[in-house]
């Protein structure tokens, strides 16, 4: 742990002390450095290309026509503020617990409790998601397989790759974002070339498609909204590598260098290549919805079978998130069973360095999740999603408060440092704190919105409640 941050927890008396999750100084509690400087670039660089991107966007486009690239950037700059102040606490505090033990140590033990809690419930619920669509993907290829065995073969092979050592789980991320990174990259670049008219068959499309078919705005400001809610839970994930960081040889380095490149990354991979699709095609095309964006533009620039390649990228997106998805639960399990949030064999590590129980408990509940989805697709399985969609906001709403509380401890300091620093604080803090909470009330008058807001606020009711009989004891304060 880094002087810095021992020192701002003794300067704040109300700032609680009880992490004992694995930092970069010190014991890493069997954990092991693992992941190479590149891994974590990729990680970084790749972690905001979801496969919501590829095909889930088309719903934002119908739902707000050009204006969604508004949606898109206030989306985020939220998400860069998030992660700045998220980059603020990992750079000087590197730990597998991430945000969960930041709130441990800001807000209380029951904070750390129940946000760690239902960040695991989100992974463990998209691990049956992603394994699903990847299983619907490859039936498709070779049909003589059922779906469910492509399921289960998919997570049996990531879990067997997370269980080897984190290198495992750092070298296919490597591979699969470096694939995505590709496929976005070459869209750009072949979709920006079309857009000028540069390839053969294109004329230079100018901003027809941005003012016509109704105007930037077709259905009114208010659509800009609505296409928020559709696109913020599309870069839920971007935090990782903070969770990854602890498992690395130079931390501090790497969450800088991942905080300080988010905004290129967001501009480029979703409001760049997003700003291209509408450019090149009316936003009330069909194919838009039906193929997805980017196949309905390259299909439109004459570039035959992307329906084909973009399964492909589809598929390395998805089976990249569930793999990062069973890394990430497993390692904030761990963190619980380290301060005793979970059973404490959850933070038990085998001879190389794995968090072998939490892993095998993670990915149990992605396969009870995954039968769920075969069994009760309209009841139970909607049940999961729904409880769990808004996890996202709360966890970026505790970021916030966790980062205003520690902060201002740091500050007390004679000569604080921080590596990475929050800017204009703690006035943009405030202001994150007030857009996460304006897209929280605006869920409510939503109807889809408004019943995942319910049952998320009834899974985190249920969780908060667990956390304070777990922790009924006076708070103890810092030394």
């Amino acid at each position: 742990m880094s002087a810095q941050m021992r020192n701002s927890r003794k300067s704040a008396g109300a700032v609680h002390s009880r992490d004992t999750s694995p930092g970069i100084s010190g014991d890493r509690h069997g954990l092991q450095a693992g992941l190479k400087n590149r891994h974590l670039s990729m990680i970084a660089i790749g972690g905001v290309i979801g496969a919501g991107l590829f095909v889930g966007s088309g719903a934002g486009i119908a739902a707000a026509g050009p204006g969604i690239l508004i949606s898109y950037a206030l989306v985020g700059l939220l998400v860069v503020l998030v992660m700045r102040m998220l980059g603020e606490m990992a750079a000087a505090n590197p730990t597998s617990g991430s945000f969960s033990a930041y709130a441990d140590r800001a807000l209380g033990p029951w904070a750390g409790f129940t946000i760690g809690w239902l960040y695991w419930f989100f992974w463990v619920v998209v691990l049956a998601v992603e394994a699903t669509a990847g299983a619907a993907i490859l039936t498709g290829w070779i049909p003589a397989v059922p779906q469910w065995a492509w399921a289960l073969i998919v997570m049996t092979v990531l879990t067997a790759t997370n269980l080897v050592s984190v290198g495992s789980y750092g070298e296919f991320e490597f591979w699969f974002a470096g694939i995505k990174v590709v496929a976005i990259a070459a869209f750009i670049v072949i979709a920006a070339l079309a857009a000028l008219g540069l390839l053969p068959g294109t004329y230079a499309v100018g901003t027809e498609n941005l003012t016509g078919h109704g105007g930037f705005l077709p259905h009114g400001a208010g659509a800009v909204l609505s296409g928020m809610l559709l696109v913020v839970f599309s870069f839920m994930g971007i935090e990782i590598v903070t969770l990854a960081a602890g498992e690395s040889a130079q931390p501090e380095r790497m969450v800088a260098k991942a905080t300080n490149s988010v905004v290129w990354r967001i501009g480029t991979f979703y409001l760049g290549s997003i700003a291209l699709v509408v450019t090149l095609l009316p936003w009330d095309s069909p194919a838009i919805v039906e193929d997805g964006p980017y196949v309905a533009a390259l299909e439109a620039i004459g570039f035959p079978n992307a329906g084909a390649v973009m399964d492909v990228i589809v598929l390395t997106a998805v089976l990249s998130c569930l793999n990062s998805g069973l890394y990430t639960a497993s390692r904030m399990a761990f963190s619980l069973g380290m301060r005793g949030d979970a059973p404490r064999s959850f933070a038990s590590v085998n001879k190389r360095g794995v968090p072998g129980v939490a892993t095998l408990v993670s990915v149990a509940f992605g396969f009870i999740a995954v039968i769920f989805n075969y069994t009760s697709p309209d009841t139970v399985f909607v049940f999961l999603l729904n409880s769990s969609g808004a996890v996202a906001l709360f966890v970026w709403l505790v970021i916030c408060f966790s980062q205003l509380k520690l902060r201002r401890a740091i500050e007390r300091e004679a000569h604080p440092r921080l590596a990475v620093k929050m800017w204009l604080f703690p006035y943009l803090t405030y202001a994150t704190i007030v857009l996460l909470v304006g897209i929280v009330g605006y869920m409510f008058t939503d109807a889809a919105g408004r019943r995942q807001m319910l049952l998320s606020l009834l899974a985190a009711t249920v969780v908060l409640s667990a956390a304070l009989v777990r922790h009924r004891s006076p708070r103890r304060s810092a030394p």
